[in-house]
């Protein structure tokens, strides 16, 4: 009887690239690859190494110089030229030649125990030309920054509106990178004669667009009703950059289960849960998703019924990690985000989390130049319990007293009055109840036209 042994494939190797622009300093740039390096652990791969160079700017046609270039192509395994697309036609010497060097050069590899990476991921948005350039120079697969990030919003959505959001996206994405093959693609028969491939393809594309377009809109209006129905409750939206600690602080503040993970964009879903312990009126607190630099622009658009909830919130609370150096310019990242979608009018805080990992100097300074920001760790429960008086005392300025009057034949009105409002006193005469509240005017209102009708 004989046993197979099953062996794990092995992590995917990869090598990071990184242009540092005049505007650029090198403390940005080193934290951009250092971000960089996070995404790419998200998505599974090891990262071996990485390549760097200070250029004018990123639009040349390899990205890289001639000796970088031929620096990358070294690490990969590539021959560090472009080579052409279509190759010219050999003669039968030239055939052998090339058939013997080729031989020698698998010898070699199989007695080469280093693997080479086979990805190389580029720290910039690239054109399809340059993905085509870099890959024939190098051996290697080649993503950019963008499509990193697609491809771990395709692996980490899982409600169905998250799904069709980001499939959307990863199209749009997809669809000006598809290429010919190598010998120049085909043509289809019969119905449709003379279309190319590429054509054919690109035309499949915009028709799963049109159909999941169709099908998002379905799914956005039930989620509309949803948030229709909360939007006289107290809503407080945690925004911010990925991996900031919102979802600590959601848990934290909620006791819910929610995801809590170090990678970036461990979840995508909007969650939204009570404030505990429960207050009258309730708050509903929700944690969006993170937002990231050069965030891919159709992502944001996919994603705009997702951050309404930060549009239609009370109050934002920007969440930042004080013990990164480049919170300020993640704190930017978030603002513009948001500023897209027009939430930049909705009241905001700042809060500055994971100040446990902050020294004291650090600490007074982050003080003095925010005064107004709330400080805390996510971990600390006389924190997140100082934080919650924090957002109760927000909403009680903005409540007024009152007086409704509930008729005997309306009680099944009662419960929504409790949670919408806070009773304060309860009596009766012949009328109905006669409950004195506090809450917000238009809560307050709403019901009255409740009572009304």
């Amino acid at each position: 009887m004989s046993c197979r042994m099953e062996t794990a494939s092995p992590t995917p190797l990869a090598v990071l690239v990184g242009i540092q622009t005049p505007d650029v300093d090198d403390i940005a740039h080193e934290a951009s690859l250092e971000e960089l390096g996070r995404l790419v652990k998200t998505l599974g791969y090891e990262v071996v190494g990485s390549v760097s160079q200070k250029r004018e700017g990123t639009g040349a046609a390899s990205l890289l110089g001639a000796g970088k270039l031929e620096e990358l192509a070294d690490i990969t395994g590539g021959r560090g030229i472009i080579t052409p697309i279509v190759k010219t036609p050999m003669t039968k010497a030239r055939k052998r030649f090339e058939g013997a060097a080729s031989s020698h050069e698998d010898a070699e590899e199989e007695t080469d125990d280093l693997r080479r990476p086979e990805f190389v991921i580029v720290d910039h948005e690239l054109t399809p030309s340059q993905i085509r350039n870099l890959e024939r120079a190098t051996g290697a697969q080649v993503l950019d920054r963008t499509g990193v990030i697609v491809e771990i919003f395709h692996r980490h959505a899982n409600t169905r509106e998250a799904k069709l959001q980001v499939e959307m996206a990863r199209l749009r994405y997809v669809a000006p990178r598809l290429r010919e093959s190598s010998n120049g693609g085909g043509r289809q028969q019969g119905p449709g004669a003379g279309e190319s491939n590429l054509s054919l393809d690109r035309r499949k594309i915009r028709d799963r667009l049109a159909e999941l377009k169709t099908q998002l809109e379905a799914v956005q209006r039930d989620s509309d009703h949803r948030r229709s129905a909360r939007k006289d409750q107290l809503r407080v939206a945690l925004v911010g950059y990925t991996n900031a600690g919102k979802s600590s602080l959601m848990r934290a503040l909620t006791g819910s289960q929610v995801l809590v993970q170090d990678k970036l964009f461990a979840t995508l879903d909007t969650t939204v849960r009570t404030l505990q312990p429960e207050t009258r009126p309730r708050i509903l607190i929700s944690d969006t998703v993170g937002f990231i630099k050069q965030l891919p622009h159709d992502l944001v658009a996919s994603f705009r019924s997702t951050l309404s909830e930060a549009l239609e919130a009370s109050l934002l609370l920007f969440v930042v990690d004080a013990s990164d150096p480049t919170y300020e310019a993640q704190l930017e990242v978030s603002r513009s985000v948001l500023h897209e979608i027009g939430a930049d009018v909705v009241p905001s805080r700042l809060v500055l989390n994971k100040m446990d990992r902050v020294d004291e100097a650090r600490r007074a300074e982050l003080l003095e130049k925010h005064p107004d920001a709330i400080p805390l760790s996510a971990h600390r429960p006389e924190d997140v319990s100082a934080l919650r008086e924090t957002l109760i005392a927000f909403f009680e300025a903005d409540m007024v007293e009152d007086v409704l009057v509930l008729p005997y034949a309306k009680q099944g009105l009662i419960g929504e009055i409790y949670e919408s409002a806070r009773v304060l006193s309860e009596d009766h005469d012949e009328t109905g109840r006669i409950l004195t509240v506090r809450g917000l005017p238009g809560a307050l209102a709403r019901l009255k036209r409740s009572l009304a009708g």
